[in-house]
């Protein structure tokens, strides 16, 4: 019996930033060049291409992944989260203001990865404000060669301590290990590569 052929094109299904969205695209095509080339959503940017600066960071299901790492087959009926998802048509979200006011935002190649997994955390926070020591473990994966980073956490925590005094999410602030967001990131790229690397050696054979 001869093997089944390859699939040379697969016909995507994912919701991105809460839009049912389909293209027919190579199965192990990049989640990143999917994005940028067949949805039109150029806010993750290319950057190392293997995974290590964060340039690409989009949330898949929730968690943060590069997706410069992640084949087009495995987010088959997923839910993606760009850079894009993040603001309300065109008023930005409250971290990406924060972002421009402190002037954490500028050459623009990371910010978009930087922002995500920001609000990646900011969700976990629950209204607690994150301390300087997690937003930079939980960014740890997102590199930046121009603002040193303070102004990134600055921004971060701004954001945090904003929410935390509305009226409506004053609460007993819950107990969070320390390191625990950035691990939860790191744990999420790793799944990401590993797979991606699996699926490609699958298909070369």
């Amino acid at each position: 019996m001869k093997p089944p052929a390859a699939v040379d094109r697969i016909a995507l299904r994912v919701v991105v930033n809460g839009r049912a969205r389909r293209a027919i695209v190579p199965p192990m095509k990049r989640l990143l060049d999917v994005l940028r080339e067949d949805l039109a959503l150029t806010g993750a940017k290319e950057g190392c291409g293997e995974g290590e600066c964060g340039a690409c960071g989009v949330l898949l299901d929730g968690r943060p992944v590069n997706a410069c790492l992640v084949p087009a087959v495995q987010c088959e009926g997923a839910r993606v989260v760009t850079v894009e998802g993040l603001a309300r048509g065109r008023r930005l979200s409250a971290l990406q203001r924060a972002f421009i006011e402190h002037g954490a935002a500028q050459c623009g190649i990371c910010t978009p990865g930087m922002v995500v997994t920001a609000s990646w955390l900011l969700g976990r926070a629950r209204g607690r404000v994150p301390s300087e020591d997690e937003v930079r473990e939980a960014l740890a994966g997102n590199l930046c060669r121009c603002t040193g980073y303070q102004k990134i956490v600055d921004a971060v925590r701004a954001v945090a301590a904003a929410a935390a005094l509305r009226p409506e999410r004053r609460r007993a602030p819950r107990a969070v290990a320390r390191g625990a967001p950035a691990a939860a990131a790191r744990s999420a790229r790793r799944a990401g590569a590993r797979a991606a690397r699996a699926r490609a050696r699958r298909a070369g054979r």
